[in-house]
């Protein structure tokens, strides 16, 4: 018995299967959605319950941030300091605008090294990084100082040396993120 070819079916493939992964749009939202939510939610790591005399936590949200812009300089826009320091300032406690306007001084100063560099490699990132990191959490220390009584600024030594260690680690994850963000 003889089957007629229109009658028999052959299995069908996705035709996603056999498109071609070069040339193709990348998704806008996911293009943006990445980055803004690595900062978002790194920012509220300092919510976690952690218990320690002394501030030892570091700021992941600012890791996170100077490392999308150090890493991607197009990425985010000047402005974004703003907004992703507000956040922040919700989210840590510190006085509300106090890392919006250090965010976005540190934005602008990385603005005008990107500015006058020619090139940059990973150990002067790193070094950038550590004297913002340790730039924005004196100018916290400072700021939330007008409010009431700090202590003694050694008090951040350990967090800020802490930062600058685990920064390598968040770069990484930015650089997965980013992988993952790029592949369509």
């Amino acid at each position: 018995m003889k089957i007629p070819v229109s009658a028999m079916r052959l299995p069908t493939r996705p035709a996603r299967e056999y498109e071609s992964r070069f040339d193709r749009e990348q998704s806008m939202l996911k293009m943006l959605a990445i980055p803004i939510a690595s900062v978002l939610l790194a920012s509220m790591v300092t919510t976690l319950p952690i218990f320690s005399s002394g501030p030892i936590l570091p700021p992941f949200g600012l890791l996170m941030f100077l490392s999308w812009r150090l890493m991607r300089p197009g990425l985010l826009p000047v402005w974004s300091g703003v907004p992703f320091g507000l956040m922040d300032d919700l989210f840590s406690g510190q006085p509300f605008g106090s890392a919006g306007l250090l965010w976005s001084l540190a934005m602008l100063i990385v603005e005008i090294i990107d500015s006058r560099a020619i090139w940059r490699d990973y150990m002067q990132d790193w070094l950038i990084a550590a004297l913002l990191i340790t730039a924005v959490l004196l100018g916290g220390w400072w700021i939330s100082g007008l409010a009431h009584a700090t202590p003694d600024p050694m008090i951040l030594f350990p967090q800020i040396l802490l930062s600058i260690l685990l920064y390598p680690l968040v770069v990484r994850i930015c650089v997965r993120l980013d992988s993952w963000r790029l592949v369509t």
